[in-house]
């Protein structure tokens, strides 16, 4: 095992990084060059970033925006804020300079929820991002982190307690009406412990690599800051990188042995298909012992696709570990375990559509729905399964997924009635529709996602995957929802697809599949282009707010109309 530092605050960690000797943070940029910096060299470029927003006025318990898309930028400023008893608010840089109007006004809305005094940037948005100091009355300046003179001054690290704030983190639904979760330096000290320790069993020997977004809980806690709690080398890939050359991520896990690395379940889909085989000749996967899958969903069929697909290059079938999470959990609620293959459950799909119950198939079954295990909450945490009146239901009885434990957050920034909501009596209601089996998590869907149509549910993501398989459109780029219909819901799927041409070809395969899948007609199908689709910061797409644009008659304006498909 790897030392652990017992640090109960993020505090704590910081200044214990001097003592984690062998341990580093390897930052690659755009072109591929690599800066290697050694933890104990991280931490003197953190207490510099301390000391240099000190003089900018930054004072303990002041907010701090973070909008930085360079990882090597990121993380001292971070940790700068942290260290001197400042709460960090990491939000998305901009995807593309071409569409700022919309992202401003999504950023607006979550700088007035955080009220930060401070946003730190680089040269790069400086000028773009200081139109917010008219927008947001909390912000005193905008500054680029990259030209930040050298402090006059070495301030002390602050001392917190566990109880107070460590960052807000907002969560990756819609930006119109964000909510910014209160993460204590306590949950992330649990949340981290659990991660670090229990789940993954991080030793000497490990090495993380990722290329998730650092505005993002899974990238940010699971790379960065756990990792400092119990100290573990990381290289970060830019985000960019990745979606724009899917096989970079296993090109870097190659090049640098490394031995963890985790990605959402159209991260698998999209390499899977976009791999080349003199890829697969040249790599070694062997050293992967962990390859995590969690932040939306799990598909069963691309869990073994990927699988398959990446055998040739050494991949073992075990190094692939399902979790669920959520900002409100600080991160993660549940693990499968590390080194055994990955657990799916078939239930009869009827039983799980008329009665909300995942029983087993059996001979007599006609149609089977796979749903895949995302093990068990770690000690001292809890997962149960309610109805709507928050009775426990038994095992395998579809209902809410509610969580407790050290790792509960405090709810939302200056929203108590979210936070009411969302935190009974200790127990956080995740929204989550799943099932227990033999102890085990199943995450079958999101509450407010079900499709209702003639009193049948269906979940969107069945859906999806199934439409993904399609050729011609984009993996993790569909989604699926109703519209009102004259006498039911009706169902619509929205498809980007990889390039334009047999427009009614590609519509009337996607409807195929998905009646296939669900036995439900298709009403509508619409096609897009690659970016379309409506997206939280971390890259969900939004079915709700898809669906908002569908029925204004506003989604794919810009292509063609949406067509019908019988």
């Amino acid at each position: 095992m790897s030392e652990s530092t017992s640090a109960t605050t993020l505090v704590a960690a910081i200044e214990q990084l001097p003592v984690a000797v062998g341990r580093s943070f390897t930052f690659v940029d755009a072109a591929g060059a690599e800066t290697a910096v050694g933890f104990p060299d991280l931490h003197a470029t953190v207490a510099r970033r301390h000391a240099q927003l000190a003089e900018l006025g930054v004072r303990r318990g002041d907010r701090v925006a973070v909008v930085l898309p360079d990882a090597a930028d990121f993380v001292p400023t971070f940790l700068g804020a942290v260290r001197g008893g400042a709460v960090p608010v990491p939000l998305y840089p901009p995807v593309a300079l071409g569409r700022l109007d919309a992202y401003l006004d999504g950023l607006t809305a979550m700088l007035r929820v955080a009220a930060p005094t401070l946003l730190c940037t680089g040269s790069a948005l400086r000028n773009v991002l200081a139109s917010l100091l008219a927008r947001v009355p909390s912000l005193r300046a905008v500054v680029a982190v990259d030209g930040l003179p050298e402090p006059t001054a070495a301030p002390a690290a602050a001392s917190v307690t566990p109880d107070e704030t460590a960052l807000l983190q907002f969560t990756s639904g819609s930006t119109a009406h964000p909510k910014g979760v209160v993460v204590p330096h306590g949950s992330l000290a649990a949340n981290a412990e659990i991660i670090m320790r229990h789940a993954l069993g991080v030793g000497p020997e490990d090495s993380g690599l990722s290329w998730l977004p650092l505005h993002h809980d899974m990238g940010l806690i699971g790379f960065v800051l756990a990792p400092i709690f119990v100290p573990t080398s990381v290289t970060f890939l830019p985000t960019l990188t990745f979606l724009r050359d899917p096989q970079s991520w296993f090109d870097w896990i190659d090049r640098k042995r490394a031995t963890i690395s985790f990605a959402p379940n159209f991260a698998y889909a999209r390499v899977r298909r976009r791999v080349p085989a003199e890829a697969l000749a040249r790599w070694d996967l062997s050293c992967v012992r962990v390859l995590g899958c969690g932040a939306e969903p799990i598909s069963a069929d691309t869990m073994r696709a990927f699988v398959d697909t990446l055998s040739p290059a050494g991949l073992r079938p075990q190094s692939i570990v399902p979790c669920y999470g959520m900002a409100e959990a600080t991160l993660a609620m549940a693990f499968a375990s590390a080194e055994e293959l990955l657990r799916v459950d078939a239930v009869d799909a009827t039983a799980y559509r008329l009665q909300g119950e995942a029983l087993p198939v059996t001979a007599a079954t006609t149609t089977a729905q796979e749903f895949v295990s995302c093990g068990r909450p770690g000690p001292a945490h809890q997962i149960v399964v309610v109805d709507e009146r928050g009775r426990v239901l038994p095992e395998r009885v579809v209902g809410e997924l509610v969580f407790r434990g050290p790792s509960v957050t405090r709810g939302y920034f200056g929203n108590i009635e979210a936070t009411r909501d969302a935190v009974v009596d200790g127990w956080l209601r995740t929204g989550d529709l799943g099932y227990l089996a033999a102890g085990e998590v199943y995450v079958t869907g999101r509450k407010k996602d079900v499709l209702v149509i003639r009193g049948r549910n269906a979940d969107p993501q069945q859906v999806e995957w199934a439409v993904e398989s399609v050729s011609g459109i984009r993996a993790g780029n569909v989604a699926a929802f109703t519209r009102p219909g004259g006498e039911t819901e009706e169902l619509v799927v929205a498809v980007e697809r990889t390039a334009a041409g047999a427009d009614d070809a590609l519509a009337a395969a996607v409807a195929r599949r998905a009646t296939e899948v669900t036995q439900l007609a298709v009403a509508d199908v619409v096609l897009l282009r690659a970016g379309d689709l409506p997206k939280t910061s971390s890259g969900k797409v939004q079915r709700a707010r898809t669906r908002e644009l569908y029925l204004a008659g506003d989604l794919g304006a810009v292509l063609s109309p949406a067509r019908t498909v019988a």
